[in-house]
């Protein structure tokens, strides 16, 4: 199983920015979906969640400005950026809770990782 991220780059403050992260490989099922994000130092923030059925929560920072959502037949999620602020450029990492057959075809569940997508937001 894979996480595929992509969708950054440079924008300038005010822009808008649409991320997007594909999960592939031998998936069961996708529970909840995650966007964080990290700044240079040692935290990664939660940005915004998403749960199978569609239950949306986010970080106070960017409510209003952000929105999380899903295609659950293209087992993807996407965070739509607007109205972006310098205080936004990090690199953002997509998370998801997947249930998947492993090599002996057990149903496993584990939480993966996509590798980041770097957003810069010029003021």
């Amino acid at each position: 199983v894979q996480l595929q991220a992509s969708g950054g780059g440079l924008v300038q403050a005010g822009g808008s920015l649409r991320l997007s992260c594909a999960a592939s490989g031998r998936i069961l099922i996708i529970n909840d979906m995650y966007w964080y994000r990290q700044a240079p130092g040692p935290q990664r923030e939660l940005v915004a969640h998403i749960t199978s059925g569609g239950v949306t929560n986010y970080a106070d920072s960017v409510k209003g400005r952000f929105t999380i959502s899903r295609d659950n037949a293209k087992n993807t999620v996407y965070l739509q950026m607007n109205s972006l602020k310098p205080e936004d450029t990090a690199v953002y990492y997509c998370n998801a809770l997947i249930g998947y057959y492993d090599e002996d075809y057990y149903r496993r569940t584990k939480y993966y990782w996509g590798q980041g997508t770097l957003v810069t937001v010029s003021s």
